[in-house]
Parts: structure tokens; C-alpha cells; sequence
């Protein structure tokens, strides 16, 4: 007791004894930092009075704005007018558009995913893929707001898009019809006993959406599924409570994610709750290039739970966390604020959810020529703090049946979605045997 009652003395006097160091260490951060301060007023004075044409301050300021969070990360932004009633949409679940989306890369606009069920996707859009004109205009060398600009537009109106596929000799045309997406966050289906859910992003909807299906499943099936596909691939994710809540519904207990923010102990943990709706049943989570960011979250999760089999292909490596920051009625700020971190403590930044089985797109004609587009290829990304060694992999040089089917031969045989095809096939050998009948005694 007595030591505890000197301890509040000691630490003010030595508290006391740094001051000098720490305010004259601040005074020098501030002194530059002044200086940093006074040449960008005197280029913005300069611009103001002897650019060749007159400049409005709002957009020097606001370029400005841009140019100070395109130095960060591919996600950071400031978003106002337009730009920002398009993110609060996206949010909430509904937006026009063309439901793309779609990164800025050496001047030209590439697709990062077509969202299931828009124009984009209905007219065969595929990740990789790069947009070089919008209705006849050159996209190269505009900025990404402008070029998204140009593709929006009045529900019913046309819009003609130049596609650069890589694979192909010659760019080709694809015309659209704009319309009010209203994204559905998740679609379900029974197929042979299988409950199949598909999550296509993760807005304000989703985790009550995903347990919806998972009990509408159990009544479709008499409460007897043989097990569930998850299917995640081309989900470009959304907001991380949402992630936490579908991965909570297929997990009884355990860590979901960690978000650990710039500072060591700046460090907060989601856990799962009692109540596994999917009954402990066997889980197959689709993931490919254009699963990102919440969608990684699930996979990362159920997969290190080893709740899950993760099949498919490496997902796109988005692993940092974006907070809206409200700026004004009419503007915010999306600054990236912490990494997240799978339950055995992997980054997911820049490396991705490797599948636990390798399952090519091989229904896809474009499969082995169409590049893929993941985090690692985006200019100023951040870094994952963690190494992935593919040289664990183990070699087998025996022909693999995942490998050898063509576009073609799965066509003839009524195989449209190869991924999921095998998925389900492998859950049929992976469930449980049916119980027995019950004996009805004879009379």
C-alpha cells in the first residue's frame, strides 16, 4: 500500500522532467510542419493569381483535398455532391449506375467486378477487363470520379462502353441500358438437398438477410440440408458489422476479426455468439479475385474457425478498413483508419484468402487469358505486414480433373458454373448419411 500511494508522486515528477524535451520536440514537428504549410500557400497563391485562366478556390481546394489522400492509399477519399450521395447509396443498399466496380490504373478505368444481376453483369463484363471510351470519348488520362461521372446517367438511358479484354485481338463495343440498381445483398436457392446462399455485398441489409436464408433454407428442406455453399465470388465487400454478423451466423463461438489501427494497443476484437444457425452442418465458401474486403472477412473467418471449407480462387487482398467521417451535411471524408486481421492473426492486405481447394473458372472461355486484378496490383497499397511463401505448395504432377475440362466439353454437359458445380458435388460427399427411416411395425 504504502509503494501504490508513491507511485502517482513519482509519475508526475518524472512526467514533469520530459516536459521540456517533449514541448521542445513538438516545436520542432510544428516548425516544419509550418513550413510544409507555407509553400502550399504560396503555390496556391500563385495559381490563384497567374494561372493562364481563372480558377474557382473550391476546386483548387478540393483537388488539393484529393491529391493529399491519393498520396496515402488506392482508398482513401473525399467524396461531396454527387460523389457522396453515391456513397451513402452503396450503403444503404441502392444506387444507379451500371453496377460496376471499377479502379483507376496508369490513366485507364479497369473492372475490378461486375455486380450479379446489373447491366454490366447481363452483358458479360468480366474482372480485368479495361474501359477505354464511354459513348466515343477517350477515358485515358481522366480521373477516376470523371470517368465513373461519364458512365452514370438517367435510369433508361443508353451507354456505350469500348472494352479492352486482355486474351483478345481487338477492342469491342458493349451497349448498356442505365437503371436504378437495388442491389439484393443475398439470394438463396435449395439444389439437390444443398442450400445455396449468395451474398453479392455487404450493405446495411445483409447479416439479416443472410440469417433469413439460412432459416427459410431449413424450412424449404424440412430442416434437413445436407449442407451450404456460401457463395462469395465477385463481392467487393461493404460494411465490416455486416461481415461480422454473416460470419456470427454459421459460428458458435471464437474471434471473427481483430481491427488493429496505427498504434500497438489501438487493437479491438469481434467474437461470435451462441448459435450456429447452419446447425453445424458442412460449409463450402466460394471466394475468387473479385471477392474483397467484408467478403475476406467471412471467408478468413469460417476458414481459420475451420468452420468452412474456402474453395475457389485467391480472393483480391483488400484487408484495411475505411471510417466515413462525416465532413458537412453534403461531403465526407473515407480515410483508411486500421488493417483487420483474420482469428489466427493473418493480414489480409495485398496477399488474400488463399482456397483451401484450388477450383479454376473453367467454364469461363476467357479463364486461362483474362488477368486478375487484386489489391498487390493497385498503386500505394498498403502493405500486409505479413509474408505469404506459395514454395510450402506441395508439387503433384499427376493430371488434376479440376484442370483438364474446357469450356466447351462442360457446355455439352449442361455445366454453366464450374465452381459451383464441384462445390456442390464435393458437399454431397461431405454430408452427413441421412438417418434411418423409422421401422413401422407390422399388423
Amino acid at each position: 500500500m504504502r509503494l501504490a500511494k508513491l507511485l502517482p508522486p513519482l509519475a508526475v515528477v518524472g512526467a514533469l522532467a520530459f516536459v521540456p524535451t517533449a514541448t521542445s520536440g513538438l516545436a520542432a514537428a510544428d516548425a516544419v510542419n509550418y513550413k510544409e504549410l507555407e509553400t502550399f500557400m504560396d503555390v496556391y497563391q500563385r495559381v490563384r493569381s497567374q494561372y493562364v485562366d481563372k480558377v474557382d478556390d473550391h476546386v483548387l481546394v478540393k483537388g488539393a483535398i484529393d491529391g493529399m489522400l491519393a498520396a496515402l492509399d488506392p482508398h482513401s477519399a473525399y467524396a461531396e455532391g454527387a460523389d457522396f450521395q453515391q456513397t451513402k447509396a452503396t450503403t444503404e443498399g441502392n444506387y444507379g449506375g451500371l453496377g460496376l466496380s471499377v479502379a483507376a490504373e496508369d490513366g485507364a478505368v479497369k473492372i475490378i467486378t461486375p455486380t450479379e444481376d446489373t447491366p454490366a453483369d447481363r452483358a458479360g463484363l468480366k474482372s480485368g477487363d479495361y474501359i477505354t471510351h464511354v459513348d466515343g470519348l477517350l477515358l485515358y488520362g481522366s480521373t477516376l470520379d470523371e470517368a465513373v461521372e461519364k458512365m452514370r446517367g438517367q435510369p433508361g438511358t443508353k451507354c456505350k462502353l469500348t472494352i479492352v479484354r486482355p486474351g483478345r485481338d481487338k477492342p469491342f463495343d458493349v451497349t448498356l441500358i442505365r437503371e436504378k440498381i437495388e442491389l439484393k445483398p443475398v439470394k438463396y436457392e435449395v439444389r439437390d438437398g444443398i442450400g445455396i446462399i449468395n451474398i453479392n455485398g455487404f450493405s446495411a441489409q445483409t447479416g439479416a438477410a443472410t440469417e433469413n436464408a439460412l432459416v427459410s433454407i431449413d424450412k424449404m428442406t424440412g430442416g434437413r440440408p445436407l449442407g451450404y455453399v456460401v457463395d462469395l465470388r465477385s463481392n467487393p465487400g461493404g460494411l465490416l458489422d455486416q461481415a461480422v454478423a454473416v460470419s456470427d451466423a454459421f459460428l458458435d463461438r471464437g474471434e471473427i476479426v481483430s481491427e488493429r489501427g496505427r498504434e500497438k494497443t489501438d487493437i479491438e476484437r469481434f467474437y461470435a455468439h451462441p448459435g450456429d444457425l447452419a446447425h453445424g452442418l458442412p460449409v463450402i465458401v466460394l471466394t475468387d479475385a473479385g471477392t474483397a474486403s467484408a467478403a475476406e472477412i467471412v471467408a478468413g473467418a469460417l476458414q481459420d474457425q475451420r468452420r468452412a471449407l474456402v474453395m475457389g480462387e485467391k480472393s483480391f487482398g483488400k484487408g484495411s478498413v475505411q471510417t466515413v467521417m462525416p465532413m458537412s451535411d453534403a461531403s465526407v471524408l473515407r480515410l483508411t483508419t486500421a488493417r483487420y486481421y483474420t482469428p489466427s492473426g493473418r493480414s489480409v492486405q495485398a496477399g488474400g484468402i488463399d482456397p483451401d481447394v484450388l477450383v479454376p473458372q473453367l467454364s469461363d472461355p476467357d479463364y486461362k487469358d483474362r488477368p486478375r486484378l487484386r489489391e498487390a496490383d493497385l498503386r500505394k497499397h498498403l502493405l500486409g505486414q505479413a509474408k505469404v511463401d506459395d514454395a510450402l505448395l506441395q508439387s503433384d504432377t499427376t493430371p488434376d480433373p479440376r484442370f483438364t475440362s474446357t469450356a466447351e466439353g462442360l457446355k455439352l454437359a449442361g455445366v454453366k458454373d464450374y465452381q459451383l458445380d464441384y462445390a456442390l458435388k464435393t458437399l454431397k460427399r461431405l454430408a452427413p448419411p441421412a438417418p434411418p427411416k423409422p421401422k413401422v411395425a407390422a399388423r
